[in-house]
């Protein structure tokens, strides 16, 4: 079983994870969606 120092570093970890993925998800559908439209054009 982890340690509670484990925990508190594993939860930080992963808040830090989800609060990057937050942000960098909608970044990459930008992108994506203005090279669709380059493309397109």
């Amino acid at each position: 079983m982890a340690s509670a120092n484990d925990m508190k570093a594993a939860e930080k970890t992963y808040e830090g994870f989800i609060a990057l993925l937050k942000w960098s998800v909608p970044a990459i559908a930008l992108i994506t969606a203005f090279v669709v439209f380059l493309i397109a054009s």
